[in-house]
């Protein structure tokens, strides 16, 4: 995983537009106990990806207004692409396996 081989962002949208023009064009979307992909027809499992960078930032008025990029990468299906989610994604319904896969980096 790569943390610190990349500009420091100040903002989402920055970060987004440097993974895009690092390949990273799929949108990913958190499951239960999967990421759905290809609006959201295709799922991949844990351990059919793993996350290649992560970005957190924090709210400037509020620390609790925190979000975090994933740059997550599919060897099993060659795909390349994003996930965003606040902070708060282990109070929404996701399994163990989910939360022990984003929580490990």
């Amino acid at each position: 995983m790569s943390l610190f081989q990349h500009p420091p962002f100040d903002t989402v949208t920055e970060a987004l537009q440097w993974l895009n023009l690092q390949g990273f064009t799929q949108n990913f979307n958190l499951d239960v106990n999967c990421i759905r992909y290809n609006n959201n027809s295709q799922s991949m499992s844990p351990d059919e990806f793993k996350i290649e960078y992560i970005f957190r930032f924090e709210g400037d008025t509020n620390p609790g207004d925190e979000d975090i990029v994933y740059g997550i990468i599919s060897e099993v299906y060659n795909i390349k692409g994003v996930l965003t989610s606040a902070f708060g994604i282990y109070a929404d319904a996701v399994s163990v396996e989910m939360i022990r896969k984003l929580s490990t980096h």
